[in-house]
This record gives structure tokens, C-alpha cells and sequence, in this order.
């Protein structure tokens, strides 16, 4: 009975996965060859994944494209090269640095309190991604140009603004030179951080699904198996989480 129990819940989550999963956009990604792209990577911290993004195109798209929220953020943080933005809740996100500041009672409330407001951080980042975060795994993922400025102009709208259009500075973020902001949305078990990456993704043209970008290991194996994308610690060789 339990093996059958097992099967069952198998197959129906095999089915919601596929079900669910985005097909991505051929026009966007991956880039043809030879045409403009731009790199970023997907940062899995363990139990938070970033993106990275590199600032100086970030400034440019967002200057032509009038996306007012990236144009603030890439001036304040005009002496970095690189970007790294996350989105979670706000408790969680602020309470818990780390894995090991993880509780029961933050993961529950995050995860299954109604309404829990939303913050966006930002990381001024100068080096190679894979050296900065060093313990994480690190994803290189190409994306057109195009692809690029759909998944910024998404990013612009995470951002909230007072009535006057200005944002919501909340303080010093959690390391580095970084920040937390205001951010829209709604945090819990359906829309985790892991989901609005994927989203961010799926603006660009990559493929994801938002039942395995519950988890950061399901968004992980979701990009590799279907895009061809891996971290660069299991490209050397080395041991992934």
C-alpha cells in the first residue's frame, strides 16, 4: 500500500512538473550565433538563489528603456561592475543571513503566514562571481540582449515606489556593500525567491518550471537538464550541494 501510495504521489507530481514547466522563448535564448548577448549568473546560496547582473549594461538598457528603479540602483552602486539581487521575504531574508540562522518558526511563517511583505537586496560586487561567493554555486547563463531587457524590465517592477516614484530604502542588506528595498509581491510556499528567479528567467527566453524552482536544487537540475546549464563548481569536478 505504501509503495502504491509512493507511485501514485510520483506520477502527480511528475505531472504537475510537466504540466506547469514554460517551454522558454527560442527568439530570446539561447542567443544566435554571433548576435549581442550579455552574461549573468544564478548564485544558490543553499537556501536563497541570486542573479548577478553585470551593472554597466544594466545602466544602459535601463537609461534607454526608462526603467526608473535601475536607473537609481546602478548610480547608487556606480562603483561596482557587477550586481547581485535577491528577493524573499522580509523577516526571513533580514533575520536569517545564513543557513545556520534558519529557525522552524521563521521557515513556517515565511512559508505559511498570509501576506508577508517582500524586500529586494542589492550587493555592489567587483569580482568574478565564482570568487566572491565562494561556498555557493555559481551558474553562468548567456542571454540575448533582448532577452536581457525583457528580464530587467521585470526586475524594475519588483521594485516599489513611495506615490512620488521613489524607492523604498530599508537599510543596510546582509553583507558587502548592499542594501535592502521595498519590494512588491507577496512571499510564501508558492512564490519563494527560487520562483521569482525562474520568473526572471522565463523573461529572457530560458526555460523553467515553477513546480521545481520550489527548491533551489529542483531550479538547479531544471536548468541543467534542459538547457545544458551547470554550476561552475560541478564543471570542474568539484562536489555540488
Amino acid at each position: 500500500m505504501f509503495l502504491l501510495g509512493l507511485a501514485v504521489a510520483m506520477v502527480v507530481f511528475l505531472a504537475l512538473t510537466l504540466g506547469t514547466a514554460r517551454r522558454g522563448n527560442p527568439d530570446l535564448y539561447p542567443p544566435a550565433p554571433g548576435a549581442d548577448s550579455v552574461e549573468i549568473f544564478l548564485v544558490n546560496h543553499g537556501y536563497h538563489t541570486g542573479i548577478v547582473l553585470p551593472r554597466a549594461a544594466t545602466a544602459d538598457i535601463a537609461a534607454r528603456r526608462g526603467l526608473g528603479a535601475l536607473i537609481a540602483i546602478t548610480a547608487r552602486f556606480a562603483a561596482f561592475s557587477s550586481l547581485e539581487i535577491g528577493w524573499g521575504d522580509e523577516g526571513f531574508y533580514r533575520l536569517a543571513p545564513t543557513i545556520r540562522h534558519v529557525t522552524v518558526s521563521l521557515a513556517l511563517r515565511a512559508l505559511f503566514w498570509p501576506g508577508n511583505p517582500s524586500v529586494i537586496h542589492v550587493v555592489g560586487v567587483n569580482e568574478s562571481p565564482a570568487m566572491v561567493f565562494v561556498k555557493a554555486d555559481v551558474v553562468p547563463i548567456r542571454v540575448s540582449a533582448e532577452g536581457f531587457a525583457r528580464m530587467l524590465a521585470m526586475l524594475d517592477a519588483t521594485f516599489a515606489r513611495t506615490p512620488h516614484g521613489e524607492l523604498l530604502d530599508l537599510g543596510p542588506g546582509l553583507y558587502g556593500t548592499s542594501l535592502f528595498y521595498r519590494a512588491v509581491g507577496a512571499f510564501h510556499i508558492f512564490n519563494v525567491c527560487n520562483h521569482w528567479i525562474a520568473r526572471l528567467l522565463d523573461a529572457g527566453g530560458v526555460p523553467t518550471s515553477p513546480v521545481l524552482a520550489i527548491a533551489p536544487p529542483g531550479l538547479l537540475l531544471d536548468l541543467r537538464w534542459r538547457s545544458g546549464l551547470r554550476s561552475l563548481r560541478s564543471v570542474r569536478g568539484e562536489e555540488v550541494r
